[in-house]
C-alpha cells in the first residue's frame, strides 16, 4: 500500500525521524500543561466556566487553547496574546518610521521586531491575566489580590510565553511552523469532544443518522472549497528574451508567475478573530456582559459580530497581501533577468499591471474567506451543536487545512530531497502556504 510505503520512507530518513519525534514530544508537553490547573483552584468549582466555554466566543477561546481555558490551566491564555501583539507590530511597521526602518534592516531588524513583539505580548498578558481571573473564574478564586491573583497572573503569563517557546522549538527542531501547529493541536484536541456531543444529539433525534451523514458530506464539501482557496492561483505569463553568453543561449522561453488568489492564507481570519476577542477581554475584566451593540459583539451568532468579523477579514486580506506580495520587486526581478509580460512595458508598467491583477483576484478571495469564516453561525441556526459547528468552516477549518498542507509540504520536501516518492504522484507537489503565524 502506497501510504504504508511512504511511512516507511519517512522513518528511514534519520533527520526527519528525529524532527517528528521532537515535534510529538513538544506537543505532548503542551497537552499535559493544558490539564495543569492553577494552584489553589478546586476543579469542582469550574463547572460554570466549562458550561460557559461550551459555546460562543468563550467556546472559540477554549478551542484555540485546546481546552486549557475551561480547565483554568496554566496555559489558559494560550497563544492568542502573541497573535494580538503581532498584529500591532505589523500595523506599527506601516505607520511608524522607526519600525519601517527596522523592517528594512534585514535579519538584525527582524530580530529587534521579534523582541518588541515579545515585550508587547507580556504587556498584553499582564492585562489579560487579571481579566481572565476576575471574569472567567469568578467564584473559583481562593484568595485576594496579593496572595493569589498576582501570583496567578504571573503563572498565566509565564505559561503563555512557555507555549510560545514550545512553538518556536517546533519551528527550529521539529516539523511545521510551530505557533500555527500549536493552534492546530488545540483545535484537534477539541474535535473528538465536539463530535461525540453532536453524535449524541443526533442519535436521540428522529432521522439523526441521515442528518449526521449529510453534515459529514457538507463538511467534506466545505473542506474541499477551503483547500481550493488555499491553493488557488492565477498564472501570469512571462516571456524571457534570448541572451547569448559565450557559446550558450539563455531564455527565449515562456514561464508563468503563479499569483495566489489568497496570498494571505489564514492570517486575515486569525488577525480578525484576535480583534473580535477584545470585547470578551473587556467583559471579563469588568465581570459583566454588557448590552446593546457591545453585547452583540460578544455573541458570535449575532448579525453585528459576523458583519464586523467579515469586514475585518476582507480588510486584513488586503493588508497582509500588500505586505507579502511586492509587485515592484517582482517587476524589477523580471527586468533584471530580461523577462517581460507580453503586451506590458517592463518596469513601472509591469508593477502596476501585477498590482492590478492582485487587487482583482484578492477581492473574490477575501470575500470567499469571509464567507467560510462565518459558516458556523449558519450551522448554529440549523440546530447543529455549537461546539461541532465551529468545524463547519470558520477559523478552525481553514487553520486545519492550511497548517496540515504546510506540514505535509515540509515532510514531502525531505522525501523528495532524498529521492523518495512524495505523497502525490510523480511530478506533482503539495502546495503549502506562503506565510504563517510563525513568520512573526
Amino acid at each position: 500500500m502506497r501510504f504504508i510505503e511512504i511511512l516507511k520512507n519517512i522513518w528511514k530518513i534519520e533527520d526527519l525521524r528525529h524532527r517528528l519525534i521532537i515535534t510529538a514530544s513538544l506537543v505532548a508537553v503542551y497537552r499535559f500543561g493544558s490539564f495543569v490547573v492553577l494552584p489553589g483552584i478546586d476543579p469542582a468549582l469550574l463547572t460554570v466556566l466549562q458550561n460557559n466555554a461550551s459555546s460562543g466566543l468563550l467556546g472559540l477561546l477554549d478551542m484555540f487553547s485546546g481546552g486549557a481555558f475551561s480547565n483554568a490551566s496554566i496555559f489558559a491564555l494560550g497563544i492568542m496574546p502573541y497573535i494580538s501583539a503581532s498584529i500591532v507590530m505589523q500595523l506599527l511597521g506601516i505607520a511608524v518610521p522607526y519600525f519601517q526602518k527596522l523592517q528594512r534592516e534585514g535579519e538584525s531588524g527582524h530580530t529587534k521586531m521579534n523582541q518588541y513583539t515579545r515585550y508587547l505580548t507580556v504587556a498584553i498578558l499582564v492585562l489579560q491575566g487579571p481579566a481572565y481571573i476576575y471574569g472567567a473564574l469568578q467564584g473559583a478564586i481562593p484568595g485576594g489580590f496579593w496572595d493569589w491573583v498576582l501570583p496567578s497572573t504571573i503563572i498565566l503569563a509565564a505559561g503563555s510565553m512557555f507555549v510560545l517557546w514550545l512553538g518556536e522549538r517546533i519551528t527550529d527542531k521539529g516539523v511545521g511552523n510551530g505557533v500555527s501547529f500549536i493552534i492546530l493541536i488545540g483545535i484537534i484536541a477539541r474535535l473528538p469532544h465536539a463530535l461525540v456531543a453532536e453524535v449524541d444529539r443526533l442519535l436521540n433525534a428522529p432521522g439523526g443518522l441521515l442528518v449526521l451523514l449529510l453534515e459529514i458530506l457538507f463538511l467534506m464539501v466545505v473542506t474541499a472549497f477551503a483547500i481550493m482557496l488555499v491553493q488557488g492561483t492565477r498564472k501570469v505569463p512571462v516571456q524571457y528574451a534570448k541572451r547569448i553568453v559565450g557559446n550558450k543561449q539563455y531564455g527565449g522561453v515562456r514561464q508563468y508567475i503563479p499569483l495566489k488568489v489568497n496570498a494571505a492564507n489564514v492570517m486575515p481570519i486569525i488577525f480578525a478573530q484576535a480583534i473580535m476577542f477584545i470585547p470578551i477581554t473587556i467583559a471579563q475584566f469588568t465581570a459583566q456582559g454588557g448590552g446593546g451593540f457591545f453585547g452583540s459583539l460578544m455573541n458570535s451568532n449575532s448579525f453585528w459580530y459576523n458583519f464586523i468579523f467579515a469586514l475585518l477579514i476582507i480588510a486584513f486580506t488586503y493588508f497582509y497581501t500588500a505586505i507579502t506580495v511586492n509587485p515592484t520587486q517582482m517587476a524589477e526581478d523580471m527586468k533584471r533577468n530580461n523577462g517581460f509580460i507580453p503586451g506590458v512595458k517592463p518596469g513601472k508598467k509591469t508593477a502596476e499591471y501585477l498590482d492590478t491583477i492582485m487587487s482583482r483576484i484578492t477581492l473574490p478571495g477575501s470575500i470567499f474567506l469571509a464567507i467560510i469564516a462565518i459558516l458556523p453561525v449558519f450551522a448554529n441556526l440549523m440546530g447543529i451543536n455549537s461546539q461541532f459547528s465551529n468545524f463547519f468552516g470558520g477559523t478552525s477549518l481553514l487553520i486545519l487545512v492550511g497548517v496540515v498542507l504546510d506540514t505535509l509540504q515540509q515532510i514531502e520536501s525531505h522525501l523528495l530531497m532524498r529521492h523518495y516518492d512524495g505523497f502525490l504522484k510523480s511530478g506533482q507537489k503539495i502546495k503549502g502556504r506562503t506565510g504563517s503565524i510563525a513568520a512573526y
